[in-house]
This record gives C-alpha cells, structure tokens and sequence, in this order.
C-alpha cells in the first residue's frame, strides 16, 4: 500500500462492512482488548462513532476510586503494590485507550521502581503519563524531565553548574525524542547544562538556581543562555522529532514490521502541523486504511495478552498472581528492564516465553479468583445465545486477529463437544488449546 492510500480513512465496503472482527482489531490495539457487549455495540454505530468514544474522559466515579486505591498503594510504601493497583486499573476501565497509551509512554519514558523504590513518585510519574497521554508531547517532555522519579532513575537530581550529569540529557535526544544519529557529542553536554539545578526537595522538584548554569549555550545549533523547559524546546523543533514520534507511535498501535519513512511521514506532518497533538495524530492512525490493512502485525506483549483475555471474558482476577505472572513472562508494569523499556515485538516470543505465555491463561482460567461476570464460561456463552456449535467461531471473533487453521478448528470443536468432564472444564481446556496456538499470540 503506497502512503497516499495508507492514510486515506477507512470506509466499509459491501464486501469488507464493519464487522465484530474488525471492531475486535480495533479494540485489541487501541485498548487491550474487547467484551463481546463492546463489540456489538460497535457494529450497530460504525468505525468512527467507536473511535469517538474511545477518546471520552473517565467517568469521575472511576477515577474517585481509583484515587481511593492509590492512597493505599501509597501509605503501604511497598512498589511491590504498584503493577497490582495498575493491572486492576487496566482491566475495570471504560477507557481503554487512556490506559494503553499510558503503557506506551511508561515503556517510552522507561522507569523503574527497581531503582527508584518509592511507590508515591512512580504514582505520581504514571498519573503524569496519562494526564498527557492524549494530550500534547511538549508539556509531556516537559513534564517527565522534571518529574521526581525521573529525576531519581537518571541521576539528574545531583547534576550541577560545576558537574553537569549527561544521563537525562542524553536520553532525551537519543530514547525520547530524536533517534540516534540526530545530535551530537557536544550537544548533549550542552544540553546537560540547561538542565542543571533541578534536584528534588522533600519528594518534589525544586530548582535551585544557585546550582543552575546561566551561560549561553548552543543546543543543536539554537544558542541562548537556555533553562531546561527552552531546552526541551528547541530539541522538538528539530525535523528528526516529529518523525521519531511517528514511527514509535505506528509500531505500538500499527506494526512490528519495519516502516518505509514514505508511510510515516504523513503521520509526522501531522504531528508538526498541530503541536505534537498526539491525540489528532493517534486518531489519524486508528481511522486509516493502513490501521485496517495490518490485522495480525504485532506480537501481542505479555499486559496485552492477560488484560485483553480478562477483558473479552468479561472477567477480573487475582491482581497479586497476575504480577508474578507478568514478571515471570517479562513484562512487569512498573518495572521495565531498563531506560529503553521492553524491546517488543518478536522479541515477545521464543521457546520459553510461548510456554510462560500458555501457563499465564491457564493460571487465569483455574485460579478461583478469576470471576466471569456471567458467573462461568457456559453461563457466559448463553448470556450471548451461543451454542455449542458455534463457541470455536465465537472464541476466534473474540480473541483471534486471524482465522484458525482447519485442523485447529477441528481439534478445538472436539474438546468443546466432547464427553469427558463438565461443559465448563470443557471451554477450559479448549480456551488453553487457543492460548497454545502462534494466531493467539497475534493482535
């Protein structure tokens, strides 16, 4: 698909309508995944009335309990707490492209309580990501450059007019905002001075501005006697930025394919032209033909994979498991692996992971504090008028981004229809037989 026609919108055709499955795609990259209820409500009101909807505010009931969860989160003191209190907040809300944007940043503007080991500021970080989130990137720079954990993780709470620490400065340009090859050596010490005297006093930001270097500079060519926010700046005025942020925004929400820069230019044009307003530039990306045209694209991470799984059974669980679950896959929010966050992609799967990843839906099936809201997988299909002939194509509507293989169809069909254990031991093990299979690991 050449650029012109990738960034046209998407429209129903007679023979490619709107459908459950492609609602089903839409849900699983913009949130984590769908209930069959979400999706036939998209069906009945079309692609852009569901993305419309994807972009509304939490209810303030939502967020006053979620506020209620934080404060013990925070007077626990252990960021131990911290994935169980986002793990929850990921499967109840009503907004799931708030949330999975806030995952995207959170690996973006990689932080770990590993390091930071103090659960109010990492509270705090994440509330900034996904206050901006779906706002604009420059308050979003500016913000995470002076956000206390940040601060903390990379060691710019101790850089001074006399010592500058590169670390953030650094990182900036290179993980955050321009790409390697875009900057350099000189400019980053520069950098590294517009952003002395920030420091943290008692768990917040202070600025010290008799450790603060006051001198010109010239940062990627811009010279003046530059603070830390002018910095931030002049670092997204570059050509290199907007570009950047296109491409890691098409790989999370798009493709783990690689990306002619042809494709992704629109996209960065849009970014430039309104601001860096990322929610323009993530509506663009979720109304194109090239959203539509990339189903199966994307390994699906370890969050993705038990999240959208809960979500599209309408069912909560045991948030404690489910951590040590993530962790054992690879993927603990909170505690990425390092300041480049989780590589992705096919990186997701290999020998051991696969058989982590079928462990981590069997858990959840057995566990007996996974609660369907229907009360158990057969009350569930009823509550929709499945039968029993049906269940293999319903499961693969809901949770499949591509068609089953016959042979696999067969074999599932066999376990739901078979004679051995109860109906609902049955769909048990039939849904651990899907978890097994490379489409199951698709989104």
């Amino acid at each position: 698909m050449d650029a012109e026609k990738a960034w046209q919108q998407w429209e129903p055709t007679n023979k490619r309508p709107w459908s459950i499955r492609l609602a089903a795609h839409l849900y699983r990259r913009a949130g984590f995944g769908g209930s069959y209820e979400e999706l036939l409500g998209s069906r009945k009101v079309g692609m852009l009335s569901t993305v419309d909807q994807l972009f509304e505010a939490e209810a303030a009931p939502f967020q006053s309990q979620m506020d209620n969860l934080k404060k013990q989160v925070r007077s626990g003191g252990s960021v131990e707490q911290l994935p169980n209190y986002w793990l929850y907040r990921m499967v109840k809300s009503d907004k799931q492209l708030l949330e999975k944007s806030t995952l995207f940043w959170h690996g973006h503007f990689a932080t770990s309580a590993t390091k930071v080991d103090h659960a109010g500021l990492m509270l705090e970080q994440n509330d900034l990501l996904r206050d901006h989130a779906l706002g604009k990137f420059l308050p979003l720079v500016q913000g995470i450059s002076r956000d206390p954990a940040m601060l903390t993780y990379l060691d710019s709470r101790v850089s001074r007019k006399t010592r500058p620490n590169e670390n953030y400065a650094r990182e900036l340009m290179e993980l955050f905002c321009l790409g390697p090859g875009n900057y350099s050596e000189q400019d980053i010490k520069e950098l590294a001075r517009a952003f002395t005297g920030w420091e943290i006093r008692h768990d917040r930001f202070r600025f010290n501005r008799h450790q603060h270097d006051s001198g010109q500079k010239n940062i990627l060519g811009a010279v003046g006697a530059f603070n830390g926010d002018q910095a931030v700046e002049i670092v997204l005025q570059q050509p290199a930025a907007s570009l950047f942020i296109a491409r890691k925004l098409l790989h999370f929400f798009v493709t783990d394919l690689p990306l002619e820069r042809e494709i992704v230019e629109p996209l960065a044009t849009t970014l430039r032209r309104s601001d860096f307003d990322l929610s323009l530039a993530i509506r663009k990306i979720l109304t194109s033909r090239l959203f539509y045209e990339s189903i199966g694209q994307k390994v699906r991470s370890p969050v993705e994979l038990a999240i959208g799984f809960l979500r599209s059974l309408e069912a909560t669980g045991n948030f404690v498991k489910l951590a040590r679950l993530l962790r054992e896959s690879g993927q603990l929010p909170f505690f990425p692996p390092n300041v480049k966050g989780w590589p992705g992609g096919r990186s997701w799967i290999n020998s051991a992971t696969l058989l982590g990843r079928i462990n981590l839906i069997s858990e959840l099936l057995t566990d007996e504090k996974t609660r369907l809201k229907s009360g158990d997988l057969a009350s569930w299909l009823g509550k929709y008028e499945i039968p029993g002939s049906d269940a293999v194509e319903f499961f693969e509507s809901l949770l499949l981004a591509r068609p089953l293989p016959a042979e696999a169809r067969d074999r599932i069909g066999a376990l739901i229809g078979g004679n051995g254990g109860s109906r609902n031991d049955r769909l048990k093990k039939s849904l651990v037989a899907i978890a097994s299979l490379p489409e199951f690991q698709l989104g």
